[in-house]
């Protein structure tokens, strides 16, 4: 049974989420042979100043500033 934890800054739909957990969960009955109401996945949302990329968190990263942005917007 693959387990299977995915971490998301906060702002993604619940439809951008159900089309990742079909994406992923197809591909693991297809590559790893799982059944297809065996794989589980867990969605944790973390916020853009919880988490840092190059020791800059996200939410003062000018290079991430679009992604951040357009996330909070929804």
């Amino acid at each position: 049974m693959p387990n299977i934890t995915v971490e998301l800054l906060a702002g993604r739909t619940i439809e951008q989420r159900r089309a990742f957990a079909q994406a992923v969960a197809t591909s693991a009955v297809e590559l790893l042979g799982a059944r297809r109401q065996d794989v589980r996945m867990v969605f944790t949302e973390i916020t853009a100043d919880t988490v840092a990329n190059g020791g800059v968190l996200a939410s003062e990263d000018d290079s991430r500033a679009g992604v951040v942005a357009g996330l909070a917007q929804g």
